[in-house]
């Protein structure tokens, strides 16, 4: 078991409306929880771009200027994971369809108003709306 703290990057994207855009994951840790797009921080990335380049692979969208948010420290009890979070935040622009490009891992992307956000929410998130971060808040 690997004892050492990986990093993810989670990027909320808004829409004009000030929705948020959220999978229902499937696989892995946080199975079935609602997550924005986002994955691990690869050697030598930007947290900007990894932002950019796990929202084309997951979503299709295309961002520009990711902005930093917040952190959150996460401990997954039940799968042994630890995980630094860092929240990136981008607007969506309305050109764009959005794709399902990970079916494997996402069962479809929705949507939500930040004042009716779906249940359950990924452990990092959840973590970040009731306060528990370091840095802004959605």
């Amino acid at each position: 078991m690997n004892t050492e703290p990986r990093v993810g990057i989670g990027v909320l994207i808004f829409n004009s409306k000030h929705e948020i855009l959220l999978g229902k994951r499937i696989g892995s840790h946080g199975e079935f929880s609602w997550v924005p797009p986002g994955g691990h921080l690869h050697f030598g990335e930007t947290m900007e771009f990894c932002a950019i380049r796990e929202t084309e692979e997951e979503t299709g969208l295309i961002i520009q200027n990711p902005e930093f948010l917040a952190i959150t420290n996460d401990f997954f009890e039940k799968e042994q994971k630890h995980y630094i979070s860092i929240f990136m935040r981008a607007n969506y622009t309305l050109e764009q369809r959005i794709e399902n490009k990970e079916p494997h891992k996402i069962e479809e992307w929705l949507w939500f108003n930040t004042n009716n956000l779906p249940a359950p929410l990924f452990l990092p998130l959840k973590q970040l709306i009731e306060g528990k971060g370091y840095g802004g808040k959605i």
